[in-house]
């Protein structure tokens, strides 16, 4: 067996609140510094050497991968204005293809496109295959066509910084423009006169804080800075209304929001504050005009309500009026608008739904009764996922969703609003026979120590799933058992189709996801329960889970991996050190695990904007006693409370060297810290060197990544 790679102890102290911790690793943080990136070669080549007789068993799930996805193919084409917009992929080609064809009258049925074949008139507005070369990294984070069809402007990113480099490009045969913006973020918006458009900039910590406005063949230079966000809390965004009206900037911190709007067509105006910001009030807008032209404000809002409401009012002024009131446990996201109805978008049971409505004539295109002359989207499983698609017009008949579960591939379809007739469009291919009848799917609940039941979506072989006469699913015997996890930021895990977890479904293992406290699953009360002095409850939940899974003989302690990225990296330390005895492995992808350290550090990236999530440490001796209770890093230990040696699960942690959300520092410290701790634990790093938060950018490398992962996986829980 290899021996793991150690890093020299450098004495460093961080004080805080009459507390002194040791760090002897703080300075892994220089990606500078040679010693550091030698020793995360050093950590690479460790990884490889361990599991290099995995390689077999990695190489046959990238060839599983491979085989089950149509790898030549083209998406579902979307209609704005007189094109239809698709993407098309390529065998062997690591990007898409973002093209165009003509579109003939008004018909919104999409044409039918060969994947092998051109159409005539066809037209590739970005080929990322070409733009990317050889490089190990690429990212498209703007592609957005002006008003007038005739340009193009491209963002594109070779490090994985998420910083963008933004050149516009003709599509109309016309003399083109050298006009070269870098460092943007983010965010673009053009202006109706196709010759203006709005973009985003970082600050140190990169936060977008800067609204810039630019015009076609000026010199970047004499850009104007039109909006300055100087709250190192907030973040500023910029989008265009889907009527086309008014440019929108959103100002926002986690617990609040402020919008600013400007015509569209009048891109030089100023900016019109909609609505102070007002601590804890938290908004979103959407831009409407009715049959008659007149102009309204659809704000959906946590003012008086704990899952949101909507209101209502004219843009030229008067009073807001509710016309969708609060129905605790039923999270209203968000309302789109189009000119015949609106999209409403809700958690619903605990999953994702949409609502449909039809607007009304006369001077009230809402009425009194919005929801009793709604009707929901279906899904096909329960539970199922069910989400607005691309929907770029106003002026339409047909709404485009996007459909799934954890047996049903994502389906895209149109829902034809007069008729209420769902029309598939496309459904995702999934070569090689799969049949969603050889598994079944469903919920499991579960009681937390508080009495809270948390929802669990559960897949697996029918053959290892019971359903009872009630409908209630249990384990046959007990299997190997991947467990996922998230619980942050309101964000809600929805069960969703996955082609590459079928290389374990197949081979009996079973997969669940905890719908966890400080996800967004069950509500705004779910989240406001998992953060800030609350945030432990996420990892009791998520102990909880795992306990009754055992309890209940769907696994055992020996089968069972668990599963989180970022803050779901954050989760999988916290319950390691919990009940380090209930896991035999853990995958942490990008993990968040040196929290407390990363919070007290206002020059990072996200730092001050996640105090209204986690609690500011360093402000406030409650909020750092909190956090250094649960931070991974810090609750390492190689001594169980009854003096016994600790040994923790084996751990497979990520980073990627250029990741701006979480650095890379954060799982290197913590697998050497493990390793100190107790020789017998076994923890591998794998780190990125040319990538940032999301990992391999290509996906054929994406692909061979988790490959690796679940050759590992499958290694540690099953007899494979």
């Amino acid at each position: 067996m290899p021996t793991p790679p150690t890093a020299p102890k450098r004495p460093f102290q961080i004080a805080r609140h009459g507390d002194v911790r040791e760090d002897p690793y703080y300075w892994l943080m220089d990606r500078e510094d040679e010693t550091v990136l030698a020793h995360l070669r050093a950590e690479n080549e460790f990884l490889n050497q361990s599991i290099g007789d995995l390689k077999p068993l990695e190489d046959e799930l990238f060839e599983e991968i491979k085989s089950r996805i149509e790898e030549t193919d083209i998406s579902v084409p979307v209609r704005k204005g007189p094109w239809w917009y698709f993407e098309r992929t390529r065998e062997g080609l690591n990007y898409p293809l973002s093209c165009r064809v003509p579109a003939i009258g008004d018909d919104l049925t999409p044409p039918e496109i060969d994947p092998l074949t051109t159409l005539a008139g066809e037209q590739v507005i970005l080929d990322e295959n070409e733009e990317a070369g050889d490089s190990d990294y690429f990212a498209v984070g703007v592609l957005a066509v002006s008003p007038n069809d005739d340009w193009v402007a491209v963002g594109t990113d070779f490090d994985g910084d998420e910083l963008f480099h933004v050149t516009v490009r003709p599509l109309a045969a016309q003399a083109g423009v050298d006009d070269q913006l870098d460092d943007v973020y983010y965010g673009f918006a053009w202006a109706t006169d196709s010759r203006h458009f709005f973009y985003t900039r970082t600050d140190d910590a990169k936060r977008p804080f800067q609204l810039w406005r630019h015009e076609l063949g000026a010199d970047p230079s004499t850009d104007a800075l039109i909006f300055q966000e100087d709250d190192a809390q907030f973040n500023l965004s910029v989008g265009r209304s889907r009527d086309d009206a008014v440019i929108v900037v959103q100002l926002g911190s986690s617990m609040t929001t402020e919008m600013h709007y400007l015509a569209a067509d009048d891109p030089t105006s100023e900016l019109t504050m909609l609505e102070a910001r007002r601590h804890g009030i938290e908004y979103g807008v959407e831009h409407f005009v009715d049959e008659r032209g007149v102009a309204w404000w659809l704000k959906v809002t946590n003012e008086g309500a704990t899952d949101f409401r909507l209101l209502v009012r004219e843009v030229d002024g008067g009073e807001w009026r509710e016309v969708i009131p609060e129905r605790r446990g039923a999270r209203l996201d968000g309302v789109d608008a189009f000119k015949s109805f609106f999209a409403i978008s809700e958690r619903h049971d605990g999953g994702a739904a949409v609502r449909l409505v039809t607007t009304l004539g006369g001077s009230d295109p809402f009425g009194d009764s919005l929801l009793e002359r709604s009707w929901m989207v279906e899904g096909p499983a329960s539970p199922s996922t069910v989400s607005l698609s691309a929907n770029p017009n106003f002026d339409t008949s047909q709404l485009r969703v996007s459909i799934t579960s954890l047996v049903t591939p994502r389906l895209v379809a149109d829902v034809v609003i007069a008729t209420g007739e769902t029309i598939v469009r496309k459904q995702q291919i999934v070569l090689g026979g799969f049949d969603a009848t050889a598994y079944v799917t469903g919920r499991l609940w579960v009681t937390a120590s508080d009495g809270v039941r948390i929802p669990v979506s559960v897949v697996g072989r029918k053959d290892l799933i019971a359903v009872g006469a009630d409908g209630q699913l249990r384990a046959v015997e007990a299997s190997p058992f991947l467990l996922y996890g998230y619980g942050s930021y309101e964000i809600s895990i929805d069960p969703s189709f996955s082609s590459l977890r079928l290389s374990l479904l197949e081979r009996g293992v079973i997969f669940a996801i905890a719908h966890i406290r400080g996800g967004g699953e069950m509500g705004r009360s779910w989240y406001e329960t998992g953060k800030l002095a609350q945030k432990p409850t996420t990892f009791s939940d998520f102990v909880a889970v795992a306990r009754e899974l055992i309890r209940s003989g769907w696994t055992t302690s020996e089968l069972l991996a668990i599963r989180g990225g970022s803050a779901g990296g954050l989760l999988m330390g916290a319950v390691m050190n919990l009940a380090p005895e209930l896991f035999r492995c853990v995958v942490a992808d990008v993990p968040f695990v040196d929290a407390l350290t990363t919070m007290l550090d206002a020059t990072l990236p996200l730092t001050v904007g996640e105090w209204e999530e986690w609690g500011n440490p360093d402000a406030s001796a409650t909020a750092y006693r909190t956090m250094k209770s649960y931070s991974p890093y810090d609750n390492v230990v190689a001594t169980n409370s009854n003096g016994t040696a600790r040994v923790y699960p084996h751990v497979f942690a990520s980073g990627g060297l250029n990741d701006p959300r979480v650095g890379f520092w954060e799982p290197t410290k913590w697998v050497l810290k493990l390793r100190d701790a107790n020789a017998e634990n076994v923890a591998y790093l794998k780190t990125e060197m040319g990538a940032g938060h999301g990992g391999p950018s290509g996906r054929y490398d994406a692909w061979r990544d988790e490959a690796q992962v679940l050759a590992w996986t499958l290694n540690e829980i099953t007899d494979l």
